[in-house]
């Protein structure tokens, strides 16, 4: 089926033109770091310039291509961080990797405009927004006159509401509508460098982020890559009863899915893993088999 916007397969960032266009051997990964004491998996958290160094060569060599930088944690419960705190942990953070890593590309995983303006003047170059715009006035304002690469999220209210869970009658339909919506404003705009995450775990219940992931490859009609962050994430170890630290096998399994029904992006914590299910799946595919999960 053929999508029901324009379609922008190649995502320009940091001089580089990624090509995204939704072949398993296009997908690329995004590895997180968190410069918080509080994000919901420890094994993330970064509180230093010498230990994010150290976790991005380790990312690098293991194949990725852009690293997520976030200093305010947005697991359930979270309480916000002030901007002037959330500022003064990233910087020094994306104002190293870029002198280090020249090529790498550096996302900034926040819903703030003034932080992600103070990245972009440190070094960044595209910015992951779980609000979808809507959290903080002026984001699209900012991003289609400044052409910033960006990752339209889907969540629903300001931070302080958007791990509480709407009443959705067709929890598909009305994300698909309001992504939708905004790409279609965002496009009017002459934004070209876009990506669509559905927003697992935001404004969700389990079962709707099971929903959302079974019929992923409807959001390809939207004409834009897409991204998807199930790493480690309540959705999995909430299911299976286990910790976040345990729940890489569960990770890896529904990465594997999401990249069978059309994700280009994997955010993720652990790199080697998921570069290896990357390879595995489009092996798979070689051989003919269209969707695993049927």
């Amino acid at each position: 089926m053929d999508a029901l916007f324009p379609t922008f397969n190649t995502f320009f960032v940091n001089g580089q033109l990624l090509d995204l266009g939704g072949t398993l051997n296009s997908a690329i990964c995004m590895g997180i770091l968190n410069v918080t004491p509080d994000s919901f998996y420890e094994g993330s958290r970064i509180n230093s310039v010498d230990a994010a160094l150290q976790q991005a060569e380790k990312m690098i060599s293991e194949g990725v291509k852009i690293l997520d930088i976030g200093g305010h944690s947005t697991r359930p419960g979270a309480e916000p961080v002030s901007e002037k705190e959330e500022i003064n942990r990233v910087i020094p953070i994306i104002e190293a990797l870029n002198k280090r890593f020249p090529s790498l590309i550096i996302s900034i995983d926040t819903y703030r405009l003034s932080v992600a303006k103070a990245a972009f003047a440190s070094g960044a170059h595209m910015l992951n927004d779980i609000g979808g715009g809507q959290m903080d006035v002026g984001i699209f304002d900012w991003i289609c006159s400044a052409q910033i690469p960006y990752v339209l999220t889907h969540s629903v209210g300001k931070f302080e509401e958007v791990h509480q869970i709407p009443a959705y009658e067709n929890v598909v339909e009305v994300v698909w509508t309001d992504l939708a919506k905004k790409v279609q404003y965002l496009r009017s705009k002459g934004l070209k460098n876009l990506l669509i995450d559905p927003g697992f775990g935001f404004s969700k219940s389990l079962d709707h982020n099971y929903e959302l992931l079974s019929k992923l490859g409807q959001f390809k009609l939207l004409g834009a890559p897409i991204l998807v962050g199930l790493s480690r994430k309540t959705m999995i170890h909430k299911f299976l009863h286990i910790d976040a630290d345990q729940s890489l096998t569960g990770s890896t399994a529904l990465h594997a899915i999401a990249l069978n029904k059309g994700a280009s992006i994997l955010r993720v914590h652990d790199v080697k893993e998921a570069m290896e299910v990357i390879k595995l799946v489009h092996k798979l595919k070689q051989y003919g088999v269209s969707d695993i999960c049927e």
